[in-house]
């Protein structure tokens, strides 16, 4: 052994002990990747097989068994169809989470290529478009957009990756809750509750350049910073898309609306559907009780 081998051997550089605390390490680091990946693997197929009903478990179309109210197999069946029809609303972002996981874990890269045999895939979008025909653009957009597109969906939100791709920036710079809290201010605020591309552009748009969140705070909290920073910042151009409303007030309401919806018993209430009751109230001529309440408020406003 040389001069050189005796100074950086695993003797001279802190003995056999050293070697051993590193191979253990090292051994170490590398099953709690395969138990991550493991794990990972095995979430997404049980998300899968229960989002997935089989085609052969569908029932075929029959005719009604009356006119009445459905019998049990009448039942049973309408919650088969029910599985099968609310898969098309959950499918995309599991197939982008199936693919950002293909992805991050290199799990295409012993793959034979299909075209090119002697050599296996080197990115997920070769392999996404060769073996699944899934375009790059479209294998970009799940991957960025299923966090969100699950988020949303255990709200009861529908939504397409289209859309969610919209507020991917808003995740990347402010977190998972801030992008779930612009979708659902749109979806509050959206004629006739229609939700598209362009409206959640246009509010992304609207946020400050210097908006600041807390990534801990809940999906409401989040809403409300938000909500409380466009009405700042609010020029004249915007004032219909943003009533100039004083961010306490808007806080109270949303508040007010979280009780309405416990009451209730609903995950919650748009705030449209809150001012809609209100407008329908203060018109009521058979029940002037919201009309003399806003009165007196207007007169203590006026006399003070």
């Amino acid at each position: 052994m040389s001069n050189w081998d005796d100074v950086t051997s695993w003797a001279a550089t802190g003995g056999t002990d050293t070697k051993q605390r590193a191979n253990r390490l090292s051994k170490n680091s590398r099953t709690v990747d395969e138990e991550r990946e493991a794990a990972v693997k095995a979430r997404i197929g049980d998300a899968v097989e229960k989002a997935r009903p089989a085609l052969k478990n569908i029932p075929r179309p029959a005719k009604p068994a009356g006119e009445g109210e459905l019998t049990p197999d009448e039942w049973e069946r309408f919650q088969k169809c029910n599985d099968g029809v609310d898969l098309g609303n959950t499918a995309w972002f599991i197939q982008g989470k199936a693919l950002d996981t293909i992805a991050t874990g290199r799990l295409f890269r012993t793959t034979p290529h299909k075209l090119e045999p002697e050599r296996c895939y080197r990115t997920i979008e070769e392999w996404a478009e060769i073996e699944k025909g899934i375009s790059v653009g479209r294998c970009s957009k799940l991957r960025a957009a299923w966090e969100i597109g699950e988020v949303l969906a255990a709200r009861g939100q529908q939504t397409n990756p289209g859309q969610v791709r919209e507020i991917v920036p808003v995740r990347n710079a402010h977190g998972l809750n801030a992008a779930v809290a612009v979708y659902e201010m749109v979806a509050d605020n959206a004629p006739n509750g229609k939700v598209t591309a362009e409206l959640l552009r246009r509010m992304v748009k609207l946020l400050p350049g210097d908006l600041e969140l807390d990534q801990d705070e809940d999906v409401d909290a989040v809403s409300r910073t938000i909500q409380g920073a466009i009405v700042g910042q609010a020029q004249p151009e915007t004032a219909l898309a943003v009533p100039a409303i004083p961010p306490a007030v808007r806080r109270a309401v949303d508040r007010r609306a979280l009780d309405l919806a416990n009451v209730l018993d609903r995950s919650r209430i748009p705030r449209t559907e809150v001012q809609r009751h209100l407008l329908e109230a203060f018109a009521d001529d058979t029940d002037p009780t919201v009309y003399e309440a806003v009165l007196a408020r207007m007169r203590q406003a006026t006399s003070s």
